[in-house]
C-alpha cells in the first residue's frame, strides 16, 4: 500500500493502541526480546509521564501503522531540555510512504513545543531517513548492557 502524508494521521496514543504497538515493537526489537507484562507496564507508565511522548500514526481507515517514543532530558550543556527519540516504528510495507516523516515531524512540534534545545537519536539501520528529514550526523554512540538484577 503507498500512502503520502495526507492520508497519515498522528495523534497521542491511547490506552487502546496496546496492542497495535505491541504488534509493531516485536517487529522493531532486534537486540531483546520483548515481553508482554513488560512491555504493558512501560507502555502504561510512559502515557502518565509528561515528559514522555507517544505517539501514533494511522490511515484514513484507522489502522494503526506507526509509532514513536521519546523523552524529554535535561541537559547541563545547553541549560534545558533536549528530546530524545529513543524508538520509531513503521509498519513494513509502509515504509517509505510518509509515515516516519510524520512520525518525526510531530516529536519536533512536541520538542518545540516544550522549548527543548534540539532533538536526538541513535540508529543503527535508517541512516538515509533521518538524513532525509533533516538530521545530521553528530556523535557515536556506546552502550553497556548491565546483568539483569
Amino acid at each position: 500500500m503507498l500512502l503520502d502524508e495526507s492520508h497519515v494521521t498522528t495523534r497521542p496514543a491511547r490506552g487502546t493502541d496496546r496492542a497495535a504497538i505491541w504488534g509493531l515493537v516485536q517487529e522493531l526489537a532486534d537486540s531483546f526480546t520483548p515481553e508482554a507484562h513488560s512491555f504493558s507496564t512501560v507502555f502504561d507508565a510512559s502515557l502518565d509521564d509528561r515528559s514522555t511522548l507517544v505517539v501514533v500514526a494511522e490511515t484514513d481507515e484507522r489502522d494503526l501503522v506507526g509509532y514513536l517514543l521519546a523523552h524529554l532530558i535535561p541537559a547541563f550543556h545547553v541549560g534545558t531540555t533536549i528530546c530524545w527519540v529513543e524508538e520509531v516504528m513503521v509498519a513494513a510495507q509502509l515504509r517509505r510512504s510518509g509515515v516516519g516523516r510524520s512520525l518525526m515531524s510531530a516529536a519536533e512540534i512536541w520538542a518545540d513545543q516544550n522549548e527543548t534545545a534540539y532533538v536526538a537519536l541513535a540508529t543503527r539501520r535508517a541512516d538515509e531517513f533521518y538524513r532525509a528529514v533533516g538530521y545530521e550526523e553528530s556523535a557515536t554512540y556506546y552502550r553497556k548492557l548491565l546483568d539483569p538484577k
